[in-house]
């Protein structure tokens, strides 16, 4: 690995959901950014298959603060198949109405994040210098580019991101976070959407650090 010091990126917004995956039907947040949710952030700055994201820690800039919101959603899940039946059903046509649902979602409110991580070569990036990738990374934070916006657990929850100017200070909070999700572990040759690895979770000062041994139980892969 990378002996010099992990690439920084400020990332902040209105609001924002990591929900925990007990919740089977209303959204309910973990009270920090999960490491998945993280990666998720830098791979729309920058993202390449020749290597993956290793977060290091996630440094709480905001107090921690809930909203809830209750917002109108569907019952039915977006599928090949049902926009198949949809078309060739005798009402030809999906009708949002007959499938609208309320659900409340228990969210974070104003959070600001430093994430701290850096590259790991895989595959045929493996001969390359991993100070390639980081230069490349840190002039699109700088540019303000991304492949896509991030977003804060939620597609709706847009993300800014900007490069840090040693202001940023964690909140002085300590405390145990319980299990969460660190990410999904993809067994070679197996299929389906993978296992999840959970880990006891520790915010120190107001940072959440991650342990290294956990890159060593899953694949590259995951979700937010």
């Amino acid at each position: 690995m990378n002996e010099q010091a992990p690439l920084s990126v400020r990332v902040w917004g209105e609001w924002a959901c990591f929900t925990r995956p007990e919740m089977k039907v209303e959204r309910v947040s973990y009270e920090v950014m999960t490491p998945s949710a993280a990666r998720g952030i830098l791979e729309a700055i920058f993202w390449k298959p020749e290597f993956r994201w290793r977060v290091q820690a996630i440094h709480v800039l905001q107090p921690i603060e809930y909203i809830s919101i209750l917002r109108n959603e569907v019952k039915s899940r977006a599928s090949y198949r049902a926009a198949n039946s949809w078309v060739k059903g005798p009402n030809d046509g999906f009708f949002v109405e007959d499938d609208r649902t309320q659900r409340h979602t228990l969210a974070l409110r104003d959070v600001g994040y430093v994430i701290q991580a850096d590259v790991e070569p895989i595959g045929r990036g493996e001969d390359e210098h991993p100070a390639k990738y980081r230069d490349q990374f840190r002039r699109r934070v700088a540019a303000g580019q991304c492949f896509h916006r991030p977003y804060l657990g939620c597609r709706e929850f847009a993300a800014s991101f900007s490069e840090i100017d040693g202001s940023e200070a964690p909140i002085g909070v300590t405390k145990q976070l319980g299990r969460m999700l660190f990410d999904l572990r993809f067994d070679k040759g197996s299929e389906g959407g993978g296992t999840p690895v959970f880990f006891d979770a520790l915010l120190e000062q107001g940072v959440l650090t991650i342990p290294p041994d956990l890159y060593d139980q899953t694949a590259v892969g995951g979700g937010s």
